[in-house]
């Protein structure tokens, strides 16, 4: 399974805007293309960050889809009066406990580290995070995406509500500490975002 992240950096004051197109143009063009398993988008009203991740079954597929989404990345980016940044995924890790509904949040984090051991770090991911995680009272859903390239991984980490998520935030600081630097990788950013968009059929990895 792979995804195309595309993280537009925008306006604040447009963002109502940009979240229509994703909503009512974006999502149904997408969903409609061959090997399209699911869209979701993250949403920072504050910044104006908003992060749009496509999901496909196969590497084909998401490279294939690539013309037909170029247009449309340009329409957002001018209605989002922002620039756009584009990353593609190996999605290593997908656990869901139950879906999220509305009020859900998301704690995203930025990583890189050699891209050597990266298998290791998925089974112990799997194995010592997982059930950890699946503990933390509104805990909805993990996913852990990869670049196996450069290193580079994001991990995203939803619950049922931004109460439920800031109660965990010293809980998921702890474990996020302690993990990494057992696999010898770096935290580059953490940011948290609503969920305005989550139309996925990705199967679970776990």
């Amino acid at each position: 399974m792979y995804a195309r992240s595309t993280t537009v950096r925008g306006d604040p004051q447009y963002l109502d805007d940009g979240m229509m197109y994703v909503h009512d143009t974006v999502m149904p063009a997408v969903t409609g293309m061959d090997g399209c398993v699911g869209i979701s988008m993250l949403a920072d009203r504050d910044s104006g960050r908003c992060i749009v991740t496509t999901s496909w079954a196969d590497e084909m597929a998401m490279h294939n889809s690539e013309p037909g989404v170029r247009a449309m990345r340009q329409r957002a980016t001018e209605i989002f009066h922002g620039s756009v940044d584009v990353a593609e995924w190996d999605i290593a890790v997908l656990h869901r406990v139950h879906a999220t509904g509305d009020g859900a949040c998301a704690a995203v984090t930025w990583t890189h580290g050699a891209p050597t051991g990266l298998d290791q770090m998925v089974d112990s991911f799997r194995m010592a995070i997982l059930p950890r995680m699946e503990e933390l009272p509104g805990f909805c859903s993990v996913s852990l995406l990869l670049d196996r390239e450069s290193g580079r991984g994001v991990t995203s980490v939803t619950f049922d509500s931004r109460a439920a998520m800031e109660a965990q935030r010293e809980r998921m600081m702890t474990m996020r500490t302690e993990f990494l630097s057992s696999m010898n990788r770096e935290a580059m950013e953490t940011a948290s975002f609503a969920i305005v968009l989550a139309h996925l059929r990705v199967p679970e990895t776990v």
